[in-house]
């Protein structure tokens, strides 16, 4: 399944433009986000499309029964819970990304996480994971959301930027070679700023750790 074909510098929604609908349906890049500034972040699209890392093996571990996946991309995180015999759900705007994990044997709906979704507040883990945090562009909005869609008490786990970094960016989904998305707004944090607005949001901070070069956080909701 493939988005449809554009023609060079032609731009699509965010997440759904064909660079990034072709890299996931490809299982490679080269993809980033670019800022107006020519700024370039590359985006590991062969680690999502792959299996579960030692990084990733960290959060399965702190799991807690069934378990949303915002942002769930091609949905390593959702195959591997769902072969270890939890329920768990992606959600995903991109069609290609969805696909892909329902393909492989796993559940996954193509929405946003601000719209109506399955089950709410009656999750009880929910990941934000490789990125995800910046989803929307407003972090206190986005955790705010999150509180919605998990119990009292549930859990969410958060992976930081892998420095200390506070910033809202406006970038574009790019292949590097003149195929690009519509602009958009874009939020990354380290641990202080992440720690910073989750307990301003009401979440308890439980604890933060790294593996190897990536960095997460555990924040319970209130009763």
């Amino acid at each position: 399944m493939r988005a449809p074909e554009m023609g060079a510098g032609t731009r699509a929604a965010p997440w759904r433009c064909d660079p990034y609908s072709r890299a996931l349906a490809n299982g490679h890049g080269p993809l980033y986000l670019r800022r107006s500034d020519g700024w370039m972040l590359p985006l590991e699209v062969e680690r999502w499309c792959g299996t579960t890392d030692a990084a990733d093996e960290s959060v399965l571990d702190r799991i807690e029964g069934d378990t949303l996946d915002a942002g769930c991309g091609p949905g390593r995180m959702v195959l591997t819970l769902t072969a270890r015999g939890h329920r768990a759900l992606g959600v995903d705007t991109n069609p290609v990304a969805v696909s892909r994990v329902v393909e492989a044997g796993g559940r996954a709906v193509h929405a946003s996480v601000f719209d109506p979704l399955p089950e709410e507040g009656r999750w009880h883990t929910a990941l934000l994971i490789d990125g995800n945090i910046g989803i929307g562009g407003t972090p206190s909005a986005l955790l705010a959301r999150m509180r919605d869609l998990v119990l009292p008490r549930g859990l969410l786990i958060v992976e930081a930027a892998d420095r200390d970094v506070h910033e809202r960016v406006t970038v574009q989904v790019t292949d590097g070679w003149g195929q690009q998305g519509a602009p958009f707004t874009w939020a990354r944090l380290g641990l202080p700023a992440l720690r910073s607005y989750a307990e301003g949001g009401g979440w308890r901070w439980e604890e933060s750790w790294r593996e190897g070069e990536r960095r997460f956080a555990a924040l319970r909701a209130p009763r």
